[in-house]
């Protein structure tokens, strides 16, 4: 196989930015997710809830670049727009890339029950999502804060032999499992691991099911793509090399909701069969038992111990050395089964 895009998203939400190579941390593709938009409360502004393209559609509307040391941030208002005109609509966002905290007001931040707490960016930046989302919009910023993974997300450290690829040596499992002891995974702003994997064949499976309209990649929001083996064959994979390097260790599914449905030219759920592509899936991939309402595609995965700040491009070749007789289940804690949100602890 060989990779065929990567993605970053330096401000969770938003519309991607196409790489043609990336450097690689333990957080992700460096620069994604470092920021976050939430809502304040129309009562109680103090209190934010993030904003997520799955529930807030015209997520899609805001192109993001990176120039420089700067992310570039531009509103593309629809045909039909979706919120009252405002002038700062029409302007271009600068935000800072690795800004100075040092005079910033802090949040604690929950994020699927993993907290944080981040740094509000300030008026300048609120002011002009506020414009373009219509609601009060907040800005915030990981800095050096950590989120908490949660669940058995993380890697194992106890890998079974009969899971071992050849190019999996002993002795990379034994310094893995010192290396997490003293210094536990941990997340910026993305969801529930720091990449997400995705399969162009799989890709093609889903455009089958709604041949009257056009489905892209990003829409399941993949950090690296790759051309795939056989439709869905991600979902048992547990570690891939590229170019002959053990790289990435892939633990869980990604199980999916309405923002596979959204438009992102109009900020709303797509029209016909676009906007039936969770549907669609829902016939025969709700193959998680852990989260057995919500189908599958894609599959989260952590850095491998040793390759921090390696670059992967476009084109490298990727190798399955990992592979699971079973699909992995869904357990990360939901607030609806009873667990509370918990903050990052180093010991």
């Amino acid at each position: 196989m060989k990779v065929t895009s990567i993605y970053v998203y330096p401000i969770k939400a938003l519309r991607p930015i196409r790489l043609d190579d990336a450097r690689l941390t333990p957080q992700g593709v460096q620069y994604d997710r470092r920021f976050m938009i939430c809502r304040a409360d129309d009562t109680d502004p103090s209190k934010l809830t993030k904003v997520q393209i799955d529930k807030v559609y015209q997520c899609g509307l805001f192109k993001q670049e990176i120039v420089g040391d700067s992310i570039h941030v531009s509103y593309l208002t629809p045909e039909d727009p979706v919120v009252p005109t405002h002038p700062m609509q029409n302007e271009v966002l600068n935000v800072p890339l690795s800004p100075d905290t040092s005079d910033l007001d802090t949040v604690d931040v929950d994020l699927h029950l993993s907290m944080v707490t981040a740094y509000r960016m300030g008026a300048r930046y609120d002011d002009w999502f506020t414009a373009c989302f219509g609601f009060k919009a907040v800005l915030i910023y990981i800095g050096d804060g950590r989120r908490p993974v949660l669940g058995t997300y993380a890697p194992q450290t106890d890998g079974s032999p009969q899971q071992r690829g050849w190019l999996s040596s002993i002795s990379g499992y034994v310094a893995g499992t010192s290396r997490r002891a003293k210094d536990k995974p941990w997340l910026a702003f993305s969801d529930l691991a720091p990449f997400l994997v995705a399969s162009e064949k799989s890709l093609t499976n889903v455009k089958a099911r709604v041949p009257s309209s056009d489905v892209a990649i990003t829409a399941f929001r993949p950090n690296i793509v790759v051309d795939g083996e056989s439709d869905f064959d991600e979902d048992f994979w547990v570690e891939l090399s590229a170019n002959d390097q053990p790289f990435l260790t892939l633990n869980k599914m990604c199980n999916r909701c309405p923002s596979l449905n959204v438009d992102y030219d109009t900020g709303k759920i797509a029209e016909g069969e676009r906007g039936t592509v969770l549907k669609k899936l829902m016939s025969d991939r709700r193959v998680d038992t852990g989260a057995k309402y919500n189908p599958v595609f894609g599959k989260y995965g952590f850095l491998n111990e040793g390759q921090e700040n390696m670059v992967l491009a476009v084109g490298d070749e990727i190798t399955v050395t990992r592979r699971a007789d079973e699909r992995p289940i869904f357990d990360w804690p939901l607030r609806a089964r009873g667990a509370q949100p918990q903050f990052y602890q180093t010991s």
